[in-house]
């Protein structure tokens, strides 16, 4: 697993651990969605890979994560956690925010909880 791997896959872990997220999906567009299952499908990328998106550059990282949350607690809330959990991962690594990007697609209603 390399560094960055690992930083994704630790902050997929983080997120999912935020209360009221369900669940996580990979983020990008659908073509680059579509692109991606292709590769799993055929055994170039791994379906185990974590689906939050982690770019490292010169100005910090960057993280772009698109989750479902639960109907019952508030979607503005549940990204301020969300927010909070890869702060607190990136800062106790000793890795600046760039910035972070989340975006709620699924809100997961009574009937499918």
């Amino acid at each position: 697993m390399t560094g960055q791997t690992e930083l994704a896959a630790a902050i997929d872990a983080a997120v999912r651990a935020t209360p009221g997220v369900d669940d996580i999906y990979r983020s990008g567009s659908l073509i680059s969605n579509l692109v991606g299952a292709g590769a799993a499908a055929i055994g170039v990328r791994g379906t185990d890979e974590p689906l939050v998106a982690v770019v490292e550059g010169d100005d910090g990282v960057r993280v772009e994560a698109s989750v479902g949350v639960d109907f019952a607690v508030s979607a503005p809330a549940t990204l301020a956690a969300v927010r909070n959990a890869i702060t607190a991962l990136l800062d106790a690594r000793g890795l600046r925010t760039a910035a972070i990007t989340l975006t709620v697609v699924y809100v997961h209603s009574r009937e499918a909880s």
